[in-house]
């Protein structure tokens, strides 16, 4: 790509699933709520001189964006939970870039986001794309041929194929370019029938038809315990989202308060009507055999479910994980930048993360994630700490 070329998304659809069904449910339950996100470099990547501006043209071209009449069709075929109002509302919806604010200080790019819940909540994994598809080509770094992404790619999904396992790509967030990851996606479908079940990208999964898959992010409980309480977060999290999809989407992510906290909420209700969890912090063994035993305590066979692995996956990792799972519980696997971003150069380490957020007629409220790893925390120290003391977290 020519340095002064701007990138433009292909679609309103080129965005995780996870996105349009938390905003289908903030539309209806949460519309007068506020956001507010922010960048974190973790990779401390330096950005060259002019990054900021040239972000803020592809950006700016986000505004052109609108979900097309097909694209309309493709949602109340493909996935029915989503209310006739929900899709009108995104026929209707455009990018607001004015809730983006970007500068540069040096090599260091600043990044916030600021709107009502229901519009920011879609910036994130676009933003993260053009950051990225940006970042390369301005930066002089050549990546792979089309001929070795293609070829890895294979050789990966083959690989997985021959472990017997379920394989979802979910690398929108850190590809190194939309025309990479549109390589893969086809790559995975070509050669990895009978493993490959689909991706997060929903204008991918539209193109190549498979299916698209998500149901909701951290956030989504972030929010819970900001509006709700720390105690609260998590069951509130789940009653609301069932509250929306009547049992679909019924894969749960778990480790927003840590994975001990929330299985002591995830009582016997909860752990009939959803399909699983979702790992996507510490020790997968260890994860896999706390969720086995909850079902076990519950008196549920833990082989009628299912657990998404999805934290920085590789074929060694995979092939540990399904070895041990094997005959005790159902399992799939979601992988991202291995997938997205293996083309020779070192993939961006990056996110964008909620970082307070106002409800209906309350005041601006910090909020955090505690993972269980402790790296992956966000949120100011002081919170954190609250948030330990409330939670009992060691």
């Amino acid at each position: 790509m020519p340095t002064n070329h701007i990138p433009t998304l292909p679609s309103i659809l080129d965005n995780d699933f996870y996105k349009f069904t938390m905003q289908h449910a903030v539309v209806k339950l949460f519309p007068r709520t506020k956001a507010r996100y922010k960048f974190i470099n973790r990779g401390k990547h330096p950005f060259p001189d002019g990054f900021a501006d040239a972000l803020r043209k592809a950006v700016d071209a986000m505004a052109d964006l609108h979900l097309t009449k097909e694209e309309k069709e493709y949602l109340a075929a493909t996935c029915p939970y989503l209310d006739p109002t929900y899709l009108d509302f995104l026929q209707g919806y455009c990018y607001d870039p004015s809730e983006v604010s970007i500068s540069q200080e040096g090599n260091q790019l600043h990044l916030t986001i600021e709107g009502y819940w229901y519009r920011t909540i879609l910036w994130e994994v676009p933003l993260m794309a053009l950051i990225s598809e940006l970042y390369y080509p301005l930066s002089q770094l050549q990546r792979d041929t089309d001929e070795s992404v293609i070829s890895v790619g294979r050789e990966k999904i083959e690989n997985y194929k021959e472990l017997g396992v379920a394989i979802a790509e979910f690398g929108t967030r850190r590809r190194h370019s939309y025309h990479v990851h549109q390589l893969i996606v086809e790559t995975l479908k070509k050669y990895g029938t009978g493993s490959f079940v689909g991706t997060s990208n929903v204008h991918l999964a539209r193109l190549n038809n498979v299916k698209p898959i998500g149901t909701h992010a951290h956030e989504w409980f972030m929010f819970h315990a900001a509006r709700y309480g720390f105690k609260m977060a998590n069951t509130l999290g789940l009653q609301h989202w069932v509250q929306v999809y009547r049992g679909d989407l019924g894969i749960a992510l778990s480790d927003t308060y840590t994975t001990d906290v929330f299985m002591s909420q995830f009582d016997k209700m909860f752990s009939k009507l959803f399909d699983g969890v979702r790992h996507d912090s510490g020790d997968p063994i260890e994860f896999a055999q706390k969720i086995i035993s909850h079902y076990e305590r519950m008196g549920i066979d833990a082989r009628a479910k299912t657990i998404v692995f999805s934290d920085a996956l590789n074929y060694e990792k995979v092939a540990r994980i399904a070895e041990f799972c094997k005959g005790k519980i159902g399992i799939s696997f979601g992988i991202g930048t291995n997938f997205t971003n293996d083309v020779g150069l070192t993939p961006m380490n990056m996110v964008i993360k909620l970082t307070e957020t106002q409800p209906e007629d309350l005041e601006w409220m910090p909020v955090v994630k505690l993972s269980d790893e402790r790296g992956k925390y966000t949120g100011k120290e002081e919170v954190i700490k609250l948030a330990k003391t409330i939670l009992n977290i060691e």
